[in-house]
Order: structure tokens, then sequence, then C-alpha cells
């Protein structure tokens, strides 16, 4: 299995002027956590990052130090994530037919959860990992005032890693581009184009970290996992 992992974004919701992917948790940068969840992945045996110039020699650094076996391609990003992975899709080896792509911010994930969702992905053309909501969420106007409460059941958090058939993947972004389309994520491209996408359960602790408070509650999840 081949997997993308953009690194290219900055943290200003982090309050960092740097890449928040080169914070560090536990002594090491939130990048390499990714990394050695995608190494002792069964399933994964490429993986290519997306980042900006700029960041390539810390993220060198981060891979000397980690002395992975698996190669590993540095990409240059583009301005918003849809630019990056349509990079990293650009990169892939020819013999790339499926793709797995994660968000370098969630540094949590596990490698069962990668290997899961590998092998769902050879039965299906796109997945995303997701967990049910359990809030109530409400819909709001420019006001804030409440005009609808979606049913709740039918309600699921999209995560990373999502997965994708490499061809129809390419053909989706460059649909998305000839028509100006903006997306959060490649599972909403899919959308775009009538395309199904699957649900694989995701898991409670493969959080984004996005503030500050979130990189506390990283920490106390991977000491855990570390005294497990």
């Amino acid at each position: 299995m081949y997997l993308l992992i953009p690194a290219a974004g900055m943290g200003r919701r982090m309050g960092s002027e740097r890449n928040k992917l080169l914070l560090t948790l536990l002594g090491k940068p939130m990048l390499a956590w990714t990394l050695l969840a995608a190494e002792a992945s069964a399933a994964i045996n490429w993986i290519g990052i997306m980042g900006q110039p700029d960041d390539f020699p810390d993220f060198k650094t981060i891979l000397g130090e980690l002395e992975l076996t698996k190669p590993i391609q540095l990409i240059q990003g583009g301005e918003t994530r849809q630019e990056s992975v349509y990079n990293g899709l650009a990169a892939l080896p020819t013999e790339a037919e499926r793709v797995l792509i994660h968000d370098g911010a969630r540094c949590l994930v596990t490698p069962q959860l990668f290997d899961r969702c590998s092998e769902v992905l050879q039965t299906c053309q796109g997945l995303i990992a997701a967990i049910p909501v359990k809030d109530t969420i409400k819909v709001v106007d420019e006001k804030r005032f409440i005009i609808d409460t979606p049913e709740r059941s039918n309600l699921w958090a999209a995560q990373t890693p999502q997965g994708f058939g490499v061809k129809l993947l390419k053909q989706c972004h460059e649909q998305g581009r000839q028509l100006g389309w903006s997306v959060t994520d490649d599972a909403a491209l899919f959308e775009k184009c009538d395309l199904p996408v699957l649900i694989v359960k995701g898991e409670e602790t493969n959080l984004k970290l996005t503030t500050p408070v979130d990189l506390a509650i990283a920490e106390f999840i991977l000491r855990q996992r570390l005294e497990g």
C-alpha cells in the first residue's frame, strides 16, 4: 500500500510560526510519530511526504534520526491541502493502484488503523476512517440562531486515513481543478463526482492536533500507550 502524508501547512491555530508538524511530543516531532506508525504497519510499503521546501531540511533530519526501512519520498506541496494531494498523486510510482492519504496532524494514528483501511480498500474504490458523532449537532444561521438539529445516528466525524483507487482519485482531482472546486478532503471530491465512499470505523484517539490543548491531550495518550 502507498501512503501520502500532507505536511505542507502552518500552525497558526497552534500559535506556531513554523510547520506545526515540527513541534514535539514527548521529545519527538509530530511528524515522527506518524512515520513510526506507518513504519510499523504491515500493509504500507512506500511513503510520500508533501511539504514546503523550506521544511525539507528538518524533515530529512527527522528521517535520519528514525532510520526507517521503507522508501520515503519528499514531494513539494501546494498552497492548500487539495493542491498538495494533487502533487502527491503525480509523484506516486507508476505501479501504484491504491493509495492512503493521512494528515500529518493526526499523529496518534495506529498501525492497526492503517492496516484495517488497507485491507478494506482492496474491496472498494473509496473509503474514509470516521467515528460516530457523540454530541448533538446544531445547524445555525449567520446570526448563530439554531435552524436545524440533524439526526445524530446518521452523523460521523471524518478522520484520516482516507483511501482511494489512484486512477479514480486522479480523475476527480483533475475535474475539481477544471471546475474550480475547493474541498477540505479527498472524499468530498469523490462525492462531487457521484462516486461512493465507504466508512471504516476509526479510532477515538486519532485526533487532529490543532491547538495547544490538543498537544497536551496527545502527550497524555502517548504516555498511556508507552506505559501500557
